[in-house]
């Protein structure tokens, strides 16, 4: 069986944050938020990422990443590009918008030969949440023989430790069943910082209802392996039927919603697997001074050398 692959989601454009946050500087000696998911799946046991890019972000990637941490562990490139589609389909007219995070994943399918993690570059998820994912994939070739059906896994976080102070964040909230297993994912899109918690809006801000704390939540973090590629591989045609005609120009194949699909569905098994990290990440220009200091904090309580790749 391979080892354990870490996939990095870059190819996002960053809207809401205003430019290329995957590469904002954020750690005392000038590292980025990737630098530390990178370095904490190095320890945890990864030898190889593929990053998942544009081919416009290729130079700037390659130089203020790729090429200092391949040093360090094996690096590999695919590209996300808007015509990587099913035969007959066409990226409608005056499309920018990457076509989400499964897609990402599919237009990596010929690097992808085994079992896989996932994570986004611009989150920060915490040493454990690696180690826990690397070992759960690592011990997947005896289990899997027996499997009735595919079974992945989702890195599951408390909704207090996901929120930032400022702005709206997306979040999947999730339910998990007696067995540990994924039973329920939603996403929803405008989730706040409450002094109790959480909350979210589905109108707008005229009524809110509460997130309790010690909700778990999905920050886009999962184990999965080529059968996961074969499932969505089957499942984007439909999804780019029913979206084209409505929503041409943002619809996005969200591996949240495929996966929660896939559950409902009966397709597939989700184990969650709970980490006690706090999540960090920067969505607004606002969370860069927050992450920062996070960020110096850790660094001060030795939880990362100085230079982290010193």
């Amino acid at each position: 069986m391979d080892k354990p692959v870490l996939v990095i989601l870059a190819a996002g454009i960053g809207n809401r944050y205003g430019g290329l946050k995957q590469i904002t500087p954020v750690g005392p000696s000038g590292e980025l938020i990737i630098d530390y998911s990178i370095y904490d799946a190095v320890k945890a046991g990864f030898e190889k990422i593929v990053c998942i890019i544009t081919r416009e972000l290729e130079s700037d990637f390659r130089e203020v990443i790729g090429n200092r941490v391949s040093k360090y562990v094996e690096v590999t490139y695919a590209y996300q590009e808007l015509d990587r589609l099913p035969p007959g389909c066409r990226t409608p007219q005056g499309r920018t918008r990457p076509w989400g995070t499964t897609h990402a994943l599919l237009c990596a399918k010929n690097l992808l030969h085994g079992p896989f993690a996932v994570v986004n570059a611009d989150d920060y998820y915490g040493p454990s949440a690696f180690k826990t994912i690397y070992d759960w994939l690592a011990a997947r070739e005896s289990d899997s023989k027996t499997d009735k059906k595919p079974r992945f896994a989702m890195v599951g976080y408390l909704i207090e430790n996901t929120v930032p102070d400022t702005g709206h964040v997306t979040r999947g909230i999730c339910e998990a069943d007696e067995k540990g297993f994924l039973a329920s994912i939603a996403e929803r899109k405008m989730v706040e910082k409450t002094p109790s918690g959480a909350r979210f809006s589905e109108d707008g801000g005229a009524t809110w209802i509460d997130i309790p704390t010690g909700t778990l939540v999905s920050m886009n973090f999962w184990g999965l392996d080529e059968s996961f590629l074969a499932e969505s591989e089957r499942d984007f045609p439909l999804f780019l039927d029913g979206n084209l005609l409505s929503n041409p120009m943002k619809c996005e194949f969200l591996l949240p919603v495929e996966i929660g699909a896939l559950v409902r569905g009966g397709r597939v098994e989700v184990e969650v697997l709970r980490s006690g990290d706090t999540w960090f990440g920067i969505t607004y220009k606002e969370d860069k001074p927050v992450v920062a200091g996070a960020i110096a904090e850790m660094h001060e309580k030795k939880t990362y050398p100085t230079p982290l790749w010193g």
